[in-house]
């Protein structure tokens, strides 16, 4: 079915700054999508066009993209007479129509807003749920997998006030037997850790980051590794839940070595490390608590110290800047055995297409692939479908708080009632460990 119209608008994400909105009409109805957007980007991302304007919305307004989408893109989509089901060739055509190679003439926020809103179009087209056309494009055959959600519950980094260098903390309920049992797991020790933080650090210590988590004032990781521990302990999931981590260490990488002290202006020079003293550290985390996952563990460039970590770690080492979902970023990754995992994030890229693309390269290497959120997101719940479809395992998309994440957990509670019987849940095996690829990947 050919698309009869094409209308973006500018609305806001949960932290209060512009985003991309389009709505795409069909003999169907209207089918809407908006994009997320990033707080820590990797230099190498697909452009992500604001206007610039320091006068509008601190700089940050997309009217820009929104022009794009409307007085470019949408009378050229509609003229090419591509239908909504023709996912790949619709995408293409828009690559085409940017011409650059990252997105930055139309931006890579208009162009996922149409690619999100022709793939939701497509399924109303053949009368089936999102994460079954999905699967169809990527060629995933059921029964479906339901992912392990990455609670991401204590913050560090840009995404926190307090002294933490590390960015994200987060809870894996591996050892559910449902997606459903996997929430109330990651719920029950959410609100656990929210009493045993309230306790040692006071009530203000509770308020919530960008992403439902919490940011106490804790000196370092090993403060932040402890508190997760004694809450999982109180929550009564000692050997169900599993730790994540997402470094994004990019932030902190100064002169070839790495400041845990960077939110201090006053940080000592001489305190700096290299990427071999950082590795070490992580494989004392690693041999103390149950980590199977470590996200961008080192710089987004550095690659010599992502090869020497991998081949030592044993876990799932997950790469998100050094990677952003770019096939060639990840061919080159793969090369150098830099890492054995891939964060997938749609706007890193900007369209569906690409992204099945990367996920795919990613397995064909036996990472696992982890499908991820923005710290600045919307309503959307086009992720949920995602995951499901592709059958990767793992999502991480926040706290169990604020509805904009929690909208991805209810929609895969949705999908897996709706599945009814006919899906598993992934638990570990949708993880990488070292040189062994995942479960999922060795049917």
């Amino acid at each position: 079915m050919s698309i009869s119209k094409i209308h973006a608008r500018q609305i806001f994400d949960s932290r209060g700054n512009p985003t991309v909105e389009v709505d795409i009409y069909t003999e169907k109805g209207r089918f809407r999508a908006s994009v997320p957007s990033g707080a820590s980007t990797g230099i190498h991302e697909a452009v992500e066009l604001r206007d610039g304007d320091k006068n509008a919305y601190v700089g940050k307004g997309v009217l820009k993209a929104v022009a794009n989408v409307n007085e470019t893109i949408a009378p050229a989509l509609i003229k090419s007479g591509l239908k909504v089901t023709q996912q790949k060739e619709i995408d293409d055509f828009l690559i085409k129509l940017d011409g650059t190679p990252n997105k930055g003439k139309l931006g890579a926020n208009a162009i996922l807003g149409v690619s999100i809103a022709v793939a939701d179009a497509a399924a109303s087209e053949k009368g089936v749920p999102l994460y079954q056309h999905l699967a169809e494009l990527a060629g995933v055959k059921p029964p479906y997998v339901l992912p392990t959600p990455a609670f991401n519950v204590i913050n560090g980094g840009s995404h926190a006030g307090n002294k933490l260098a590390f960015q994200e903390f987060m809870l894996l309920p591996t050892g559910a037997a449902s997606f459903t049992e996997a929430i109330k797991i990651g719920t029950e020790t959410y609100h656990t850790l929210k009493k045993v933080i309230s306790a040692k650090y006071g009530i203000d210590a509770v308020n919530v980051g960008d992403e439902g988590g919490f940011a106490p004032n804790v000196s370092g990781a090993d403060e932040s590794l402890e508190l997760l521990t004694e809450a999982i302990k109180k929550a009564g999931y000692e050997g169900k839940i599993k730790i994540a981590l997402d470094v994004a260490s990019s932030e902190f990488y100064k002169d070839g070595k790495y400041d845990l002290d960077f939110k201090n202006p006053n940080s000592d020079p001489t305190k700096w490390i290299s990427g071999v003293e950082l590795a070490d550290i992580y494989i004392g985390y690693i041999k103390k608590y149950p980590i199977v996952s470590i996200e961008d563990p080192f710089d987004q460039d550095d690659w010599e110290a992502w090869s020497h970590f991998t081949a030592k770690a044993g876990i799932q080492i997950v790469g998100d800047d050094l990677t952003v979902t770019n096939p060639l970023r990840i061919k080159t990754a793969i090369e150098k055995k830099a890492c054995n995992g891939l964060l997938l994030k749609v706007n890193q890229i900007g369209t569906i297409s690409e992204s099945i693309q990367a996920a795919q390269l990613a397995q064909s290497d036996g990472w696992g692939v982890m499908i991820s959120h923005r710290s600045g997101e919307t309503e959307n719940t086009l992720i949920a479908d995602l995951v499901v479809a592709l059958g990767t395992g793992q999502i991480k998309t926040g706290a169990p708080a604020r509805s904009e994440r929690v909208a991805k957990y209810n929609a895969l509670l949705r999908i897996e009632e709706e599945l009814a019987g006919n899906s598993s849940y992934a638990g570990e095996k949708g993880l990488s460990a070292g040189t062994t690829a995942p479960v999922l990947l060795q049917k």
